[in-house]
């Protein structure tokens, strides 16, 4: 598929553009304000430079990363896997709805003691909490983007004899990957959340834990450094699962560019 460069104009620019004009405007606020718990855009970005030339942040980050990794695979695995069997079977939707609404309605951070009570101060207690944010919005996004799958094009199947098999791989999951890519990336925006607190509230390693020390420190430039470098882990890995949705679901018209 050629790109047009004119419409890659159009859709960057003016994100672009908002972006440094909003940065512009926190750095003249920040100026006028002129508070030590305010830091400036400037003094934000120079302290994550030097963070980076001490090398302790990188070692924070792939920490990070490992966990973030492991816990949205597991819950992208599960919460897809048991999505599809509640959109395709009822009895399932109706016996797992209860404790899926359930734990949809409640707030995540509330487990962490019964995660930490389990697994202790270790990275799987970080990888459970992730899980937990991620994994039942998956459940519920993937059963809705089966059961949004034309009824007509399952019942022909079944007219001209299609096993269940292949029902699911031929109609069901093809039709329904474009909302299952949409539903993974909002899941990973919980997933970066569920990171964060995690290591803020578990662990003693990671960019949550040192968050927490800058914090401790009253060290404003480090608690915003750190929090621009988890924006950007999240701004990233979104990019790259944008890219292989592309990939995979580029037989989908884009409305939106026709819009």
């Amino acid at each position: 598929m050629l790109i047009n460069r004119s419409e890659l104009r159009s859709k960057h620019v003016p994100y672009i553009l908002s972006l440094v004009v909003g940065l512009a405007l926190l750095e003249i606020f920040a100026r006028i304000l002129d508070v030590p718990y305010f830091p400036t855009v400037s003094g934000v970005f120079s302290r994550l430079m030097s963070l980076f030339a001490e090398g302790g942040i990188v070692i924070d980050l792939f920490r990070s990363l490992q966990s973030l990794f492991l816990g949205f695979l597991i819950a992208s695995i599960l919460g897809i896997t048991i999505g599809i069997l509640c959109g395709r079977y009822q009895l399932i939707e109706h016996v797992l709805r209860p404790y899926i609404n359930t734990m949809v309605t409640a707030p995540s951070i509330l487990f962490v003691p019964i995660y930490f009570a389990v697994f202790g101060l270790s990275r799987w207690a970080i990888v459970a909490l992730i899980v937990d944010y991620a994994v039942f919005f998956l459940i519920v996004s993937t059963t809705t983007a089966v059961q949004s799958v034309d009824r007509e094009l399952v019942e022909m199947s079944k007219v001209f004899g299609a096993s269940e098999r292949q029902r699911m791989r031929l109609i069901l999951l093809p039709s329904s990957t474009p909302l299952i890519f949409s539903a993974l990336r909002i899941a990973l925006t919980r997933a970066v959340k569920g990171m964060i607190n995690g290591e803020l509230l578990i662990a003693v390693v990671g960019l949550g834990a040192r968050s927490k020390g800058f914090a401790r420190a009253f060290d404003a430039e480090g608690v915003f450094a750190v929090a621009t470098l988890v924006v950007g882990v999240a701004l990233v890995s979104g990019a790259l699962l944008s890219f292989v949705d592309g990939r995979v679901n580029n037989w989908v018209p884009n409305i939106r560019r026709k819009g």
